[in-house]
């Protein structure tokens, strides 16, 4: 929707920029200490190669920080967007462009991710993987830099954040009403697709029955649908493939669980 979206390809982008401008300066600036008639210093280098940074399609600033931290510390920097966030990273892409950055500090590559992973893991140049996606490609990708490492120039250095989803634990002093709209907004805004989504829930059985049929209640008031519709609280799954594995879970919890709200599918005109 158009509020998780100014949150995170505005808000969030502005944060990281400004922050890591930040936090380099301070690098810089930690300079050690210098005795008498003595002149101690630490110089940071770039790292030697390219940097291979790969963003996931679920927030457009997490594109914006994988490309630009090692970029405003030296280094060329060679991106590959998700496949279904394409256009969000050229817009940020040609945003770095018109700002004045110099052409080659980071390189654009959509495209078909196995082939363009295997040429740049493969490439002696390799100097980091600055990475945020599922653990399966993350180790999958340590695999093959570690096959490899005879083969670099340096060690490529490996910076990764991996799968994982948010969970709340209630206390049973907990209100009832808080604790309702945590568990609703944390798990469905933006349709849950981010690792701060609520996937998991601890209730105390005293709490349970209130906490549950509040939470029931505002799931009936979301609206859902068009993204354009600015009254819409939720809107569609990413891709065929989301709404696919999303639709086997739910259909794994009416067999081995039970449904308290929800539960339908529909992806005849947008993944729902």
């Amino acid at each position: 929707t158009v509020f998780q979206s100014e949150i995170d390809a505005a808000s969030e982008m502005i944060d990281f920029w400004r922050f890591n401008a930040y936090f380099a300066q301070e690098l810089y600036s930690e300079q050690p200490v210098s005795g008498p008639g003595v002149w101690n210093q630490m110089e940071y280098r770039n790292l030697e190669g390219f940097i291979y940074a790969i963003s996931p399609f679920n927030f457009t600033a997490i594109g914006g920080n994988l490309t630009t931290a090692p970029a405003l510390l030296g280094n060329t920097v060679i991106w590959k967007p998700a496949s279904s966030a394409m256009l969000s990273g050229y817009y940020t892409y040609k945003l770095l462009e018109a700002a004045g950055m110099p052409p080659g500090v980071i390189n654009f590559i959509p495209g078909d991710a196995v082939m363009i992973t295997n040429a740049l893991l493969d490439s002696p140049e390799l100097a980091g993987v600055h990475f945020t996606g599922s653990t399966g490609v993350f180790n999958s990708m340590w695999k093959k830099v570690g096959e490899n490492i005879g083969r670099y120039r340096t060690y490529p250095r490996l910076v990764g954040e991996t799968g994982g989803k948010d969970f709340i634990v209630a206390h049973p002093s907990a209100d009832p009403l808080e604790l309702a709209v945590a568990m609703a907004r944390g798990a469905f805004e933006y349709q849950g697709q981010k690792c701060s989504a609520a996937s998991r829930v601890y209730v105390p059985q005293t709490l349970w029955s209130e906490v549950k049929d509040r939470t029931v209640a505002m799931m009936k008031e979301f609206r859902q649908g068009d993204p354009r519709d600015f009254r819409n609280f939720v809107s569609a799954v990413i891709d065929k493939k989301a709404f696919t594995k999303i639709g086997e879970y739910i259909e794994d919890a009416r067999k081995n669980a039970s449904i308290v709200q929800g539960g339908g599918v529909k992806g005849d005109k947008g993944y729902f």
